[in-house]
């Protein structure tokens, strides 16, 4: 992916590396409040990388009036951003102010019920 843009409705900000796009999510926009436990988290990949990593796939339909199209898109937008992303690069864009909220490990499985 030659830049990364961000998909936050109204923005369309567009970045050279995944890692100023993130520093961007988490400084220059407001948090979600997740609908299923109420966390608030950054808005964008983390609120995505929250959902379907905190919760199974059938409270985030529930909760999000999701599809399974729905689920698939962020599936696909994790693992792009996880292949390329350096946590390293990204905790020193957010020079240690907020980077203690994000949670850049490897993804695990998550089932549904």
């Amino acid at each position: 992916m030659p830049g990364w843009e961000c998909a936050i409705v109204g923005c369309g900000s567009a970045f050279g590396s995944v890692e100023a796009l993130l520093a961007h999510q988490v400084t220059d926009h407001d948090t979600h409040k997740c609908e299923v436990c109420g966390d608030a988290v950054p808005e964008g990949y983390f609120a995505i990388k929250h959902g379907l990593e905190e919760h199974t796939r059938a409270e985030y339909v529930r909760f999000y009036d999701g599809d399974a199209a729905a689920i698939r898109e962020r599936e696909e937008v994790l693992e792009a951003v996880g292949d390329a992303l350096d946590t390293a690069v990204l905790e020193d864009l957010l020079s240690g102010e907020r980077a203690d909220v994000l949670d850049t490990t490897d993804p695990t499985a998550v089932t549904t019920s």
